[in-house]
């Protein structure tokens, strides 16, 4: 796997159908780049759900927050006020996580369409980070790796959105019981095995991983701090600019990623997402053995 992260995807109009080989031909790029980018897309909604349909079915919020009309499946992010209504959820992402790892079935792939991006003075806002995780785990000790090897972590959608809330200026509400009850805690292992490249990699993030399990308390904290640490390094990091009109797909299994909040709320920002659930590549809590993919050409 490359230190590094991020490939473009030229030629290719995501309005129209996939064929079986570009689909299988995408998922491949997706394990071996982490991120990739479509550039100059002209998609409604039905298409945006349509082209992430491809790979596997698509996320619902049981919240019903920040919903497209008429597609569940598609979530709005954005800064944006119209006629004293927030178009989208606003601070979405702004802090190092992985989504999904909190639900007993992880997710495999984000897809965004980004409308609008922020700029100011020529230059594009409202970065995407990502880090590899797949290199993260090939440099930890073997120490490390030893006392891991057979551990789960909890994660907790809870820390994650308290967390966003308690920044300046947030706009999240507190969650209902019923959403709270909606996300309980699940875990996984600490160590996956990527069901596109057969890899390991390490599926521990800051924004929702609260406990090693099986491990006393201190020495968990101890090692999740170690492991947060590890992951800021620079050698890991790739940042994307934003395009106008550019579709971002990333692999939610081999990456952690992060919202760069720099911009204003005049500066506008309008995205659509989808989030491609990864049940029919692993079982629920990540403890059966992922069914490696096999291109179908």
């Amino acid at each position: 796997m490359p230190e590094t992260l991020g490939a473009c995807v030229v030629e290719l109009d995501l309005s129209q159908p996939l064929s079986v080989t570009q689909t299988d031909m995408l998922l491949l790029a997706l394990g071996r780049y982490g991120v990739l980018e479509f550039p100059k897309q002209s998609l409604t909604t039905a298409q945006l759900k349509a082209f992430s349909q491809n790979f596997g079915e698509l996320y619902i919020s049981p919240g019903g927050r920040a919903q497209a009309p008429g597609f569940p499946e598609v979530m709005i992010l954005s800064n944006m006020v119209e006629n004293g209504q927030p178009l989208g959820l606003k601070d979405a992402g702004q802090s190092w996580h992985t989504d999904m790892s909190y639900a007993p079935v992880i997710a495999l792939a984000n897809i965004l369409y980004g409308t609008k991006i922020p700029q100011r003075e020529g230059k594009p806002l409202g970065a995407t980070q990502f880090r590899n995780m797949h290199a993260v785990y090939e440099d930890l000790s073997e120490d490390i790796k030893s006392t891991l090897a057979d551990k789960t972590i909890t994660h907790d959608f809870n820390k994650f959105w308290d967390m966003m809330r308690a920044r300046p200026g947030s706009t999240r509400p507190p969650l209902s019981e019923k959403e709270r009850n909606a996300r309980p805690p699940a875990r996984h292992p600490a160590f996956l095995t990527h069901p596109l490249t057969g890899k390991k990699v390490l599926y521990a993030n800051p924004g929702y991983a609260v406990e090693i399990n099986g491990l006393p308390k201190a020495q968990s904290d101890e090692i999740l701090e170690e492991l947060f640490a590890r992951q800021l390094e620079e050698k890991y990091l790739y940042t994307h600019a934003w395009n106008k009109d550019s579709v971002l797909m990333w692999d939610n299994i081999g990456t952690t990623h992060n919202a760069v909040a720099d911009y204003g709320p005049d500066e506008h920002r309008y995205m659509k997402r989808c989030q491609v659930m990864a049940g029919h590549l692993f079982g629920p809590g990540g403890t059966q053995e992922p069914l490696l993919f096999n291109p179908r050409t």
